[in-house]
């Protein structure tokens, strides 16, 4: 009775396949010189008491040997491969992180420079519309529409601030000199256009600093207070007007308080 045996996926190849398996690729390594440099060495080694061992199995054993060794410096290299574009992912993504962070660094940079920028353009702004006192530290003396025979008109068209000869007297707002020099009962006096298109006088100076046409800012000296013109002694005279000429005048008083001073 004949048996036969089922093949399954488990079951060995045969002898014969796995030699002529390894014989396809011994001729092709061979092609390449490969395995005659490596099977030589093992082919002179074989003990010729095995009279059963061909030097066909020798070079099929060699064969599987070499196959081995090649599989695995595939892999080596393939591993090395891959770590290489690792590395370099790593590197390019390290690259771009740091040009992000650069350019954020720049924006940043530039926007607080562009805040500094309008915060000193804002703090200008509000200190040429800021207005001050003509005379610091100072009082009214005498009052707005104060009436004596001292005047022309027979009442005080300003006010006067206590202020000994030489005392400095500043500008008490923005504004363009449009008249410097003698101003008969106002002695060497001073005319400020303002730029919100009032106008301010400065009377009985003893010394004049600005010319017409100047500009000048808030606080900023313009003379010194004296003792010229019509007066009974130093004093600043500070006139608020609607125009450059004698008679326009307004309040001092409300006007310095309407721009924020406290006199």
């Amino acid at each position: 009775m004949a048996f036969t045996r089922a093949t399954g996926k488990h079951r060995r190849a045969s002898r014969s396949a796995r030699t002529t398996r390894n014989l396809a690729g011994i001729a092709t390594l061979a092609a390449s010189g490969v395995v005659a440099s490596v099977a030589s060495p093992a082919l002179a080694a074989t003990d010729e008491s095995a009279p059963h061992e061909t030097g066909l199995q020798q070079a099929v054993v060699v064969g599987d040997e070499l196959a081995v060794r090649i599989e695995a410096q595939a892999d080596a290299q393939q591993a090395t491969a891959e770590a290489n574009a690792a590395r370099a992912k790593a590197e390019a993504e390290a690259v771009r992180l740091a040009e992000v962070a650069k350019k954020k660094a720049e924006k940043k940079v530039e926007e607080e420079r562009a805040a500094k920028v309008r915060a000193a353009r804002e703090a200008e702004r509000k200190r040429l519309n800021t207005f001050v006192a003509p005379v610091t530290g100072s009082y009214v003396s005498t009052g707005y529409k104060a009436s004596s025979g001292l005047w022309s008109s027979g009442s005080h068209t300003g006010i006067d601030f206590h202020a000994a000869s030489g005392t400095p007297v500043h500008a008490v707002g923005s504004g363009t000199i449009v008249e410097a020099g003698w101003g008969g009962a106002y002695g060497n006096n001073i005319v400020i256009r303002m730029n919100d298109g009032t106008y301010t006088q400065y009377g009985h100076l003893s010394s004049i600093g600005v010319t017409v046409g100047q500009a000048v800012t808030p606080g900023q000296q313009i003379a010194l207070s004296g003792n010229t013109g019509n007066t009974t002694g130093p004093h600043l005279h500070f006139e608020a007007r609607t125009g450059p000429d004698y008679g326009s005048d307004i309040d001092p008083i409300a006007y310095l308080r309407a721009h924020g001073v406290t006199v």
